[in-house]
């Protein structure tokens, strides 16, 4: 019987990074379109990553079986 690997999700892997101690992170939303109305120091707060939440964490690492 055939083993077979799990194939990792590629629109996952551009989306989500994985940290040296783990951690898993994500960019923010909101920073596409619309940035006229926005103010710099909400721009450049919505420029930086974040850790994904705990909520979400067994999702995601289930679309990124080799990574984490």
């Amino acid at each position: 019987m055939a083993k077979f690997k799990i194939k990792t999700k590629k629109a996952a892997s551009k989306r989500f990074k994985v940290t040296g101690t783990g951690k898993i992170m994500r960019c923010q939303q909101g920073k596409r379109h619309l940035l006229e109305h926005k103010s710099p120091s909400r721009k450049k707060r919505l420029g930086s990553s974040v850790q994904v939440s705990s909520a979400d964490m067994r999702k995601v690492k289930g679309m990124l079986p080799g990574i984490v």
